[in-house]
């Protein structure tokens, strides 16, 4: 029997894709002390090693996605200037290609969690973002990689339609889509279904359509899934584990030719899924139920873990055949936003 690292090795060569990782948890921690200290930022921690717990999960895992936000507010607060974020950019897409030869990437992160509360510009935030991305593509030519700039849940429509105007705005710039996640308002359910104005703009505009859903909320959680499936028709949906849990959601799923972004480590350091036997059943029943998905990190330096890893694991636990694992890593690359180079 091959081993599942050998497999991964020999289907990376050809390049793989992966297209649900936030800025916020995707730049090495080095850099990230840099340019905080840069900034004159003051961090709660005074050594570097005290700084790598702060920005990172805990390989014990977290008290679930309030936890893991509270993480997130840091990497943020670290990325609010055009140059810490056109550095991250810059520094996320290249570490991504020269350690996991990934050369399809899409990158996403709030602007207007990076602009101080409106001390800083908020198109001055996302131009560096687009020169970070310039640059990174000038460096590494083989690499394709855009930009997608999320929505809030905790924002009002209002400030969610200005991030939807900007990513229409700098569409020729590299930004390829659209999305929503952030904290439920008061914990409780969200109501999708009003998104669909700002949807609808976005995609009339040419930009892709992704959403934050069904990672968590039992019930609810896959209620929302149909919800989000049926009002908004996003081409791909972030995480979206619950419904392996119903079949009727499933076959919704499949026939809407929705692409599920599965970020299989990240789900079990914050307990969406219970265990190794409960991401595999749930990456099986995707599989035998012809639902399409693609393997993604949420964010590689915040998971300490890497695309290779997540393959690999998948492998390794019986969630996927080599045959499958190649059939995955080419939808990444056919399910993205970003433009096939011509």
């Amino acid at each position: 029997m091959v081993e599942p690292r050998t497999v991964v090795d020999e289907i990376s060569r050809a390049g793989l894709a992966e297209l649900h990782t936030h800025l916020g948890g995707s730049v090495d921690p080095a850099v990230m002390w840099t340019i905080a200290h840069d900034q004159g930022i003051a961090l709660p921690v005074k050594d570097y090693w005290d700084f790598v717990e702060l920005v990172t999960v805990d390989p014990r895992g977290v008290e679930g996605l309030p936890e893991l936000d509270g993480i997130y507010k840091w990497t943020e607060l670290i990325q609010s200037s055009p140059l810490a974020v056109e550095r991250s950019v810059h520094g996320a897409l290249g570490g991504a290609y020269r350690t996991q030869n990934i050369t399809t990437l899409e990158l996403r992160f709030n602007p207007m969690k990076r602009n101080r509360g409106g001390e800083q510009d908020l198109d001055h935030i996302i131009m560096a973002a687009t020169r970070g991305l310039d640059r990174a593509k000038l460096e590494y030519p083989s690499v394709r990689a855009g930009l997608i700039l999320m929505m809030d849940r905790t924002f009002t429509h209002e400030q969610n339609g200005i991030i939807v105007e900007k990513a229409i705005r700098y569409s020729e710039r590299g930004i390829v889509g659209v999305d929503i996640a952030g904290p439920r308002p008061d914990g409780g359910r969200y109501s999708y279904r009003e998104l669909a104005p700002l949807v609808e703009e976005a995609r009339g505009a040419g930009l892709g359509v992704t959403i934050h859903v069904g990672e968590e909320g039992g019930r609810h959680g896959i209620e929302e899934i149909g919800e989000v499936v049926e009002h908004l028709r996003p081409e791909r949906i972030g995480h979206g584990i619950l419904a392996a849990q119903d079949e009727g959601t499933m076959r919704l799923l499949r026939d809407a030719g929705t692409v599920l972004e599965i970020c299989p480590s990240s789900n079990l350091l914050t307990g969406a899924l219970a265990g190794e036997d409960e991401l595999r059943d749930t990456v099986r029943a995707f599989a035998d139920h012809g639902v399409a998905f693609t393997i993604a990190t949420d964010g590689p330096e915040m998971m300490q873990t890497h695309l290779r890893d997540e393959l690999a694991l998948l492998l390794r636990i019986g969630a996927l055949e080599r045959g499958e694992c190649e059939a995955v890593n080419a939808r990444g690359h056919s399910a993205a936003f970003v433009r096939p180079r011509v």
